[in-house]
């Protein structure tokens, strides 16, 4: 199982994003291998406003039919969602997110281990990058 970022998400859409060659070359991989596919709710509502504010409606329409197809999103109930916000609080931190406290926590329920994503939050939360290598 990975879990699938914002970060990822707006680096496949986004020709000029550093990341746009290497995430495109994983998420074939990825889909190749069949690796089970995983997000949530709040990365959804992040994604979407992210890549519909910068990329436009077009782009937010190949987000929901073609990326987010191949993705199982996950609700966030109540339990996860008052513990994000217990740890976004907690941590006095002010750039991680309580979209990536979420994160966090729904990876570390589910017992996920791999992120497929860009943001260094999650290197330093104890999670492993997942590159095209790791699954072949």
């Amino acid at each position: 199982m990975v879990f699938v970022d914002t970060s990822a998400l707006y680096a496949l859409l986004d020709r000029d994003d550093a990341h746009h060659q290497e995430a495109a070359h994983t998420f074939a991989h990825l889909l190749r291998r069949r690796v089970r596919l995983h997000t949530h709710a709040y990365v959804v509502v992040e994604s979407l406003a992210l890549v519909q504010g910068r990329l436009g409606m077009e782009a937010a329409r190949v987000l929901v039919h073609d990326l987010l197809g191949v993705v199982r999103v996950a609700p966030v109930d109540e339990g996860l969602h008052r513990a994000a916000l217990t740890a976004t609080l907690a941590s006095g931190r002010r750039e991680v997110s309580l979209v990536d406290w979420t994160s966090f926590l729904y990876m570390r329920q589910r017992e996920i281990q791999m992120a497929f994503a860009y943001d260094n939050l999650f290197w330093e939360q104890g999670f492993k990058p997942v590159q095209a290598e790791d699954h072949g």
